[in-house]
C-alpha cells in the first residue's frame, strides 16, 4: 500500500511542477496524463476530464480531443432513460420490455428485460423501441431541450441508429456539461425522473460514496461518463467524469473503465477496486 501511494504522489507531483502556471490559469485543472498512461491508454487516442462541481477543479488528459465529437454510443442510455421516464413511457426502473424472441448479439439481451436491467446490460433493442414508440418529433425535442450533445438525430429514418451511427455526436465536454445538469437536477425533470434515473444510473457504492455511470462503444470509439458523489463528515463532493478513447480490439474495452478507476484511485476521490 506504501508503494502504491508512494507511485500516485509521484506522478501528481511531477505533473503539478509541470502544470502550476497553467493550472491558475484554467481553474486548477490538471494534466493527468500519466494515470492514463498507467493503464496501457495512449493521451493522444483518448480524452478524460474529472471536474469537481463544487469548487470547479478539472484533471484532463488528452487535451486536443476534449472537445472532438463522436456518437454517444451507450452513453444516450442516460437521456433516453430520463426521456422514457419523464413522458411516462416507463413508469420507473421496473417497467417491463417483452423480448421479441428475436436472438441479438449478446445472450443477456434475449430476454425480458426492464429499464433498470435494459440500461445495466446495454440492450439496445429495448432503447430502439423506446426511440421509435416515442417517435422523431418527440426524440428530437427532447434532446434538444437537455441540450444533449450537438442536439441533431437526424431524420426520421435514423430514429434506430443515431447515436449509434450519428448524426448525434457529443464530446467530452459536452458529456461533462450534461452530466453535471443532471447530478445537479438542473435539466427540465420531474423530481421523480431525478429519482428513478438515479436508481437506473447507480453502478456501484461503498462507504461515503456512490458511482452513477455508463459505457458506451460505438465506431471504434469507447466512451464512460458519469459522476460519483462522496460524503465525508457532512463535506459532501460531486465528481463529474467523460472518458473516451480508441478501441482497436474487444479485449481494450475493459481500459475505459480502468483509467477511470485508477485516475480516482490516484486523486483519492474513491479506492482502490479489491481495497
Amino acid at each position: 500500500m506504501k508503494q502504491r501511494f508512494s507511485w500516485c504522489t509521484t506522478v501528481f507531483l511531477i505533473a503539478f511542477v509541470s502544470t502550476t502556471l497553467f493550472s491558475i490559469e484554467l481553474n486548477f485543472q490538471e494534466n493527468i496524463s500519466e494515470v492514463v498512461t498507467s493503464v496501457g491508454v495512449s493521451p493522444k487516442r483518448s480524452a478524460l476530464i474529472i471536474a469537481c462541481v463544487e469548487d470547479g477543479r478539472r484533471w484532463i488528459s488528452g487535451k486536443h480531443r476534449l472537445d472532438a465529437l463522436f456518437p454517444p454510443a451507450s452513453t444516450a442510455k442516460i437521456p433516453h432513460t430520463l426521456i422514457a421516464l419523464e413522458k411516462g413511457y416507463a413508469k420507473g426502473p421496473e417497467a417491463l420490455f417483452e423480448w421479441d424472441g428475436e436472438a441479438r448479439f449478446l445472450d443477456v439481451w434475449n430476454q425480458d428485460h426492464t429499464l433498470q436491467s435494459a440500461y445495466r446490460y446495454s440492450v439496445v433493442w429495448a432503447y430502439q423501441r423506446i426511440t421509435r414508440d416515442l417517435g422523431h418529433k418527440v426524440m428530437s425535442l427532447w434532446i434538444d431541450q437537455l441540450q444533449y450533445g450537438n442536439q441533431y438525430i437526424g431524420c426520421p429514418e435514423d430514429i434506430s441508429t443515431y447515436w449509434l451511427d450519428g448524426p448525434l455526436k457529443t464530446s467530452a465536454e459536452q458529456q461533462i456539461i450534461f452530466l453535471r445538469a443532471l447530478a445537479l437536477e438542473s435539466l427540465p425533470l420531474s423530481s421523480k425522473t431525478f429519482e428513478h434515473g438515479k436508481r437506473i444510473m447507480t453502478e456501484e457504492s461503498g462507504n461515503g460514496w456512490i458511482l452513477y455511470a455508463k459505457t458506451g462503444f460505438s465506431n471504434s470509439i469507447g466512451w464512460y461518463v458519469g459522476w460519483v458523489e462522496t460524503i465525508c463528515h457532512d463535506d459532501k463532493r460531486t465528481f463529474v467524469f467523460a472518458f473516451n478513447l480508441d478501441i482497436d480490439s474487444w479485449d481494450e474495452l475493459p481500459k475505459r473503465k480502468e483509467v477511470v478507476r485508477q485516475a480516482f484511485h490516484c486523486l483519492g476521490i474513491l479506492p482502490k477496486e479489491g481495497d
